[in-house]
């Protein structure tokens, strides 16, 4: 393929944080002002009523 120009892999950083039911929004409000991207949320390891959510941003 020659002539193809391959851009720049974008590098990440990812973060866990633990929801709180009635907080949701504000924390998930908190860290996107910060410039994460909420990416998944699941129950977590050792409570499956306790829900964390996975997070991303772009390296600096």
């Amino acid at each position: 393929m020659a002539g193809v120009t391959v851009g720049r892999m974008t590098k990440w950083e990812y973060a866990t944080v633990p929801l709180l039911v009635h907080a949701t929004k504000q924390i998930l409000d908190t860290w996107g002002e910060d410039g994460w991207e909420l990416v998944q949320v699941v129950p977590g390891p050792n409570n499956p009523e306790q829900l964390v959510a996975y997070l991303k941003r772009p390296k600096q």
